[in-house]
């Protein structure tokens, strides 16, 4: 092969100058570009691990989890930075995980943990986190429909695979529409489809169910003491298409007959919309309504009642867990994207989001929920031979101050994005592998930064998507799906 000497200069696309003076020597061979293209992709490890996943279940724990008391401890730093919880071994060398999570620390090893994510937004920026833009500021983290934001991972998937026939929806969120469970009227941006218009926005599903137990928490001056589904649920809880929980057991076939009439008359009316957004947007959801009556593969999937008990009791009887089985069975039926969020409930300012009463809510409301539920996903994919096909990410905007703060009711932790953890597991992707590392405290990066767009770019590039290429914006401007780099350490 003709070699050419020099310094490589790095080109759009991830080839150099060299390798397109090499192309023109292999063009002589009758070696094309594309075919160069995927020897480079097989020889730098992308190839194997290159659309290996048939689905993905992403978990997002809003409000952000500390590093510290998750998968990177720090129990040589100081006390105002260790805290006053310990650290215990997990089933990965060199990994140990906070205490208060004995079962997560056994499924570890099936993991990939990234330590050392990094970006310089210490905001709940879910979409900063979820999407492709660039930047994000407070006045996007509560604009949903900004003109500024990009669109959500799972609707990009859905647009760039709208050919592709599937039995399910491809964009489904669990437990229910974002940020709607908590007092207060601004909404967050995130999980939305933006430029691509709203006909691209996931389904967001409804939980039916009743909580048991809770946990009182504070924000300020307010205070929430009543039931919590993320504490505990009583059993028989299961999910729903939008609308679909107003249907009784009263609804006869002349009323469901009277209700489709009226659909009928509504389909005349949507017409007259002819290519719009808001009418394609209306199909979309009207479509995805009737499936739940229509579809018994979709009804199937969302009525955990179906599952042995002995499965949903795996998981823990928390509204964490059982959206988690709700997503492993919608996966194993066909769906694509199964994103599951813990988010706020009751109050504004809650979810990971521990400024106030941090170890309190660690012990009684968030690692009890996580650790059950977590470790109950990833040991029933792996018994089901499903980890070898679905992708698992488990992220959040940021992380947590090393330092302990005083404020507000017992210690807390404020925001902090210079550092913070990620898992990512499943199809393609390396099992027992620690990615990074942070300084002594947990506070900065050492070794190997991540940023959440490398995170992005590995899943679209395990579910056989170049995160390179583009789509076209509002103004028909093509932009690339996500500015970031595939974390090879990380594929198997």
């Amino acid at each position: 092969m003709l070699s050419i000497l020099g310094n490589p200069k790095r080109l759009c696309g991830g080839m150099t100058r060299r390798d397109w003076i090499r192309v023109g020597a292999l063009g002589l061979t009758g070696i094309t570009v594309p075919q160069l293209t995927a020897l480079r992709q097989v020889s730098a490890g992308e190839g194997s691990s290159f659309g290996k996943a048939k689905g993905v279940i992403l978990i997002h724990l809003y409000g952000s989890p500390s590093q510290l008391e998750w998968a990177d401890p720090k129990p040589d730093a100081p006390a105002d930075i260790r805290g006053e919880l310990k650290s215990i071994k997990s089933s990965l060398p060199g990994c140990d995980v906070c205490e208060l999570m004995p079962n997560f620390a056994k499924v570890v090893d099936r993991c990939t943990v990234l330590r050392s994510l990094t970006h310089p937004y210490p905001i709940h920026g879910v979409a900063y986190a979820l999407t492709g833009t660039p930047i994000i500021d407070v006045a996007m983290e509560l604009a949903p429909r900004d003109a500024r934001h990009y669109p959500f991972f799972g609707s990009v998937v859905e647009r760039v695979e709208q050919e592709r026939q599937g039995q399910l929806p491809p964009n489904v969120v669990l437990p229910w529409r974002f940020s709607s469970k908590r007092k207060g009227e601004v909404s967050r941006a995130g999980p939305y489809a933006a430029y691509l218009g709203p006909q691209y926005d996931p389904l967001f599903l409804e939980h039916v169910g009743e909580a048991n137990r809770g946990y009182i928490k504070t924000l300020n001056t307010q205070k929430y003491e009543g039931h919590d589904p993320y504490v505990g649920l009583k059993d028989g809880s299961y999910f729903v298409t939008p609308g679909a929980s107003s249907l009784t057991a009263d609804m006869t076939l002349d009323r469901l007959n009277s209700r489709r009439t009226l659909l009928g008359q509504f389909n005349d009316l949507r017409q007259q919309l002819g290519s719009s957004q808001a009418g394609r947007a209306m199909t979309k959801h009207q479509s995805a309504a009737w499936d739940l009556i229509e579809s018994p593969k979709l009804a199937e999937a969302l009525d955990l009642r179906r599952e042995e008990a002995r499965n949903r009791e795996l998981y823990g009887p928390t509204l964490f867990g059982q959206s988690l089985l709700a997503a492993r069975r919608l996966i194993e039926s066909g769906g694509r994207v199964v994103t599951v969020f813990w988010v706020e409930f009751g109050l504004a300012g809650s979810g990971w989001d521990t400024h106030w009463d941090h170890y309190g809510r660690m012990k009684n409301e968030l690692c009890p929920g996580f650790d059950t539920g977590f470790y109950g996903l990833m040991t029933d994919l792996d018994q089901r031979g499903l980890l070898d096909d679905v992708l698992v990410v488990c992220t959040s905007e940021h992380g947590r101050t090393p330092k302990i703060s005083a404020a507000g009711v017992g210690a807390g932790r404020d925001h902090w994005s210079r550092a913070y953890t990620s898992l990512i597991a499943g199809a393609g992707v390396k099992r027992g592998c620690v990615v990074g590392q942070t300084d002594r405290t947990g506070g900065d990066v050492a070794d190997r930064p991540i940023s959440p767009k490398d995170l992005l770019a590995t899943m679209y590039h395990l579910l056989g998507i170049d995160h390179r290429q583009t789509i076209p914006d509002r103004t028909g401007r093509p932009l690339p799906l996500v500015e970031g780099d595939v974390i090879h350490e990380a594929l198997a």
